[in-house]
């Protein structure tokens, strides 16, 4: 059985793959923006659908998948209404340690950023259960078995440990994350170096700061970028 989920969209999820997710705040996109974004997509994948070529059809499916990820994050950025939750300290502070704690484990965590109203994190997953600190030294043998939908396993994790202690930092009780989200396969070495380096300059982008390493709530493994 193909690892294979449907929510929105399906997303292919393979067990030890390199992935680039990002996930969001409740409410922080219109219900219509998002749905006319998706319907986009839609078509889009149905004219890729009709290329004969392979290879051709392949790239232009990842060609779309970066296009419409730069889509729905510029979307994100230029949000003027719905919450900013995320840019309160005490909740990106939390956040942040929640990416960090499954590191080692789950996955290998190798960036992140957390804005005002979604988070991008970089990781390659680590399949069946590890016991590992994040430099990697130690590294169990792999034992047991993970979900079929990995990102969406891990995505369950972080949100569920993350939702109620945020909220009750706000002293707010409906609904804190999302549900969907974005996840993207990185394909080599290659795409991996630009995707960190697109997830580490987000708050540059959106001109909160000069230069990456002045955002408080960005990490990146050690030795991954010069």
């Amino acid at each position: 059985m193909k690892p294979y989920y449907h929510r929105n969209l399906p997303h292919y999820q393979p067990e030890g793959a390199m992935y680039h997710v990002v996930f969001r705040l409740a409410g922080s996109l219109p219900v219509e923006v998002v749905e006319s974004l998706q319907q986009e997509n839609e078509q889009a994948k149905l004219r890729i659908a009709s290329i004969q070529n392979y290879n051709e059809r392949r790239e232009s499916y990842l060609l779309q998948q970066t296009e419409y990820l730069k889509k729905f994050d510029a979307l994100l950025d230029e949000a003027n209404s719905g919450p900013l939750w995320l840019a309160e300290p005490a909740v990106a502070d939390l956040v942040a340690a929640a990416l960090h704690k499954p590191d080692g484990s789950k996955y290998d965590l190798f960036a992140f950023t957390i804005m005002s109203n979604h988070v991008h994190v970089v990781f390659q997953h680590l399949p069946g259960e590890r016991d590992s600190s994040r430099s990697g030294k130690g590294r169990a043998k792999a034992r047991g078995t993970t979900s079929e939908y990995v990102v969406t396993d891990i995505l369950r994790l972080i949100k569920g440990s993350t939702a109620y202690e945020c909220n009750k930092i706000l002293h707010r009780s409906e609904a804190f994350w999302q549900h969907e989200s974005y996840d993207h396969v990185i394909r080599n070495e290659e795409e991996l170096e630009r995707t960190i380096l697109y997830v580490l300059n987000n708050p540059v982008k959106a001109h909160l700061v000069d230069d990456w390493k002045l955002w408080k709530w960005t990490y990146v493994k050690e030795g991954l970028i010069e």
